[in-house]
């Protein structure tokens, strides 16, 4: 009696990847001739039950550092459903130049049964030496990947002290010269930039700067993306105005590791200029850092947000005569594009602070959840004992915002506990007074 034996099927995908994509739009790339000699490989074992998946896995353009890329990616979501249980590649780094990734990519084969082969270094990860052997060929790639790196680094390096562009999106003021790879002053940007200088002299202010370019009608500058969106030409915010101060391009220069070096591209900013402009925002650093200055925290910071603008309110404070202490929350868009901007602007602090708790106390009186009493804690003998920056982080526990509107002075309260919203009048009309 003849007894036959039957082979298990070994469903094979076949990887391949190319780093960069020059010559993808060719007959025959790099891609196929790699899914070429895994396809022959895994035909001579087709009396061992081997079988070519028809699906293809083929990264083209994208580097081995890292697993972000499409195909492989689907490989390994395929893997998980149970549709493989062989991988094979031309070569060990087709897979991956990381060891960290790869190591990984071994674990999630192993768990899912499933064999891993490269064609021109035959092996498999079916016995130890051959696992053995894949880390010994990755590390010596991770190794080659970082070399390079460094050399590319040392390039860039070496470049930028010459005063050379490296790319990058060009600053207001400036083009690329595509021919000669340098930048060249843009008589329109560069006017705006003088006058931001000319303002900040004047101001000492960025948001004061920020306004009245604004009110001039300047934008921001206007730019595509890689994925052809349309970014910039906004108004200007104080974070603009600051970016364009502190750019040491302006005075025809780079910076590298902390280093300035004389830049290739002609200066828009004189030295001198430039200089008092950071003399004058080192001495509002100062000013600001000043312990002095230091206010009360604020329990509803980064919890506070404007309606209108459905901007953050983060709080500050002024002072009387150096003596009594204001304390307000700011519209974060009313402080970076002006108070104009904004109907609510600042509202008292200690008014706002007091209603979102009676608010709360209100909710807990009513409502008659367990879990949501616990929660609230604010009609507990302890949060009176609680310190400022206790209570803040409480309430960020109670709270994920506290919306104020102050066209209608009306608050909506939404809670962590299952995302419960409540909307409230905050005070009576004749009392929104107390909140400017």
């Amino acid at each position: 009696m003849t007894t036959t034996t039957i082979k298990k099927r070994l469903y094979c995908a076949i990887y391949t990847r190319k780093s960069t994509s020059e010559g993808l739009d060719q007959d025959f790339t790099s891609l196929d001739n790699q899914r070429e000699s895994a396809e022959n490989y895994i035909n001579s074992q087709k009396s061992e039950g081997w079988i070519i998946l028809p699906e293809k896995y083929d990264d083209g353009g994208y580097t081995g550092a890292n697993t972000e890329r499409p195909a492989l990616q689907k490989l390994v979501a395929d893997i998980k459903e149970g549709k493989i249980n062989c991988v094979v590649v031309y070569k060990v780094d087709r897979l991956s130049r990381s060891l960290l990734d790869f190591v990984q990519l071994l674990e999630l084969f192993e768990k899912h049964s499933v064999v891993f082969i490269s064609v021109t270094q035959a092996f498999n990860t079916n016995s130890s030496m051959g696992r053995l052997t894949l880390n010994i060929l990755l590390s010596f790639a991770q190794f080659e990947r970082e070399i390079i790196s460094e050399r590319v680094k040392d390039k860039m390096g070496a470049a930028r002290k010459k005063g050379k562009w490296l790319g990058g999106r060009p600053i207001l003021g400036y083009e690329l010269d595509k021919v000669n790879r340098k930048l060249v002053i843009n008589a329109k940007g560069a006017k705006i930039v003088h006058e931001v200088f000319d303002l900040y002299l004047k101001e000492k202010s960025y948001l004061s700067v920020a306004k009245i370019l604004n009110e001039k009608g300047y934008l921001t500058k206007q730019y595509t993306s890689k994925s052809d969106k349309t970014c910039g030409g906004i108004k200007f915010k104080n974070t603009n105005i600051q970016l364009i101060l502190k750019n040491v391009l302006y005075i025809g220069k780079v910076k590298y590791n902390g280093e300035l070096y004389k830049g290739e591209h002609e200066a828009i900013i004189s030295e001198e200029v430039f200089n008092k402009a950071q003399e004058i925002i080192a001495n509002n650093r100062v000013r600001r850092d000043n312990p002095k200055n230091t206010s009360n925290t604020g329990i509803l910071n980064h919890i506070l947000r404007c309606k209108a603008c459905d901007s953050v309110m983060f709080h500050t404070h002024s002072s009387k005569k150096g003596q009594r202490k204001y304390r307000y929350y700011i519209c974060l868009n009313a402080q970076k594009r002006g108070y104009s901007s904004c109907p609510t602007r600042s509202v008292n602090a200690q008014v706002i602070e007091n209603a979102v708790i009676a608010n709360l106390r209100v909710i807990t009186a009513n409502s008659t959840d367990k879990e949501l009493k616990e929660a609230l804690i604010v009609d507990s003998p302890i949060w009176e004992t609680l310190f400022p920056q206790e209570k803040h982080r409480a309430l960020k526990l109670m709270l994920k915002e506290a919306a104020y509107s102050a066209t209608d002075g009306k608050l909506d309260l939404t809670l962590n506990h299952n995302g419960i919203k409540f909307l409230y009048l905050l005070l009576h009309p004749e009392l929104q007074k107390d909140l400017k």
